[in-house]
């Protein structure tokens, strides 16, 4: 296993690879991170894992003596070949090469037991594409542990009425819980990042307690109304609807609803909390 800055620097020198800064490639140059991160996402002997970002294996190897079989998906072709000259990954690994965004989320279910549990190393410039990519799943998804840049993992578990709340904040708190597990400085990778990290458990199964209380709702209506919302925050609820123009409502008819919903429509966006949308959204829905 390669872990150490030097060993990093050299694997990549040899083999005529580099850091590539179009795909925000950061490779973790600590075993004792990389223990950490496993220990706290706790996966199962009998588990199939998703890892999204395989990079030169650092993780991938020691996950894979933790569980029963790994798929890692990576879209570096250079990583990909240097895997499959030098044979370094185990039986329990399959290497996909793949772009993970582009990649059939629903297929890797199915043939994997039907929900997912995801641990990701992600490029930070494809965080909220993936994020919003699990949304899309959630029915299929058990568990997904991600390292994210700091700002981005602040705002999955930020509370109404703070600057990082907002449209993730809303949509992740909906239908999964947050748990952060613990925070890597920049001297953790090759190269160094410019942005401290945080890597995050996001639970969708079994359901979280606070999810279970909340009433049916459509997600992307919701999606709809919180991104609307948002995109206007600094109007009052009224208007930002209003500027919306879901389902054609005018400010009469969205005065109805939020008088259903028992919210003013002098508040702002940023003041609803994830049980107000989702309720605000199920109104919505009997329009």
């Amino acid at each position: 296993m390669i872990y150490t800055r030097q060993e990093i620097k050299a694997a990549l020198h040899k083999n005529k690879l580099a850091p590539n800064k179009r795909l925000g490639q950061n490779f973790l140059v600590s075993s004792q991170i990389v223990e950490a991160i496993l220990a706290r996402a706790c996966p199962d002997p009998d588990d199939t894992i998703i890892e999204l970002g395989v990079g030169l294996g650092s993780m991938t190897i020691p996950l894979a003596a933790m569980v029963k079989n790994v798929i890692g998906i990576e879209i570096d072709a250079g990583l990909v070949r240097w895997h499959r000259e030098h044979k370094d990954l185990p039986e329990n690994v399959t290497l996909l090469h793949e772009d993970l965004l582009q990649s059939d989320f629903r297929r890797l279910a199915m043939e994997n037991g039907g929900r997912l549990k995801i641990i990701a190393n992600l490029p930070y410039s494809i965080s909220n594409p993936l994020l919003f990519k699990l949304l899309e799943h959630k029915d299929i998804m058990d568990y997904a542990v991600l390292m994210l840049q700091k700002e981005v993992a602040d705002r999955l578990s930020a509370a109404a009425s703070t600057k990082e709340y907002g449209v993730l904040s809303v949509l992740i708190g909906s239908c999964a819980a947050v748990q952060p597990l613990m925070k890597i400085g920049p001297e953790q990778f090759h190269p160094r990042p410019k942005v401290d990290s945080r890597v995050v458990r996001i639970t969708f199964r079994p359901l979280p307690e606070q999810i279970e209380q909340l009433p049916v709702y459509d997600m992307k209506l919701l999606k709809a109304l919180v991104k609307g919302a948002f995109g206007q925050r600094r109007k009052t609820l009224l208007n930002a609807l209003a500027a919306t123009g879901i389902k054609n409502l005018n400010k009469d008819d969205i005065r109805r609803v939020l008088a259903v919903a028992g919210l003013a429509e002098s508040k702002r966006p940023d003041q609803l909390t994830v049980p107000e949308y989702v309720n605000l959204c199920r109104c919505y829905g009997d329009e």
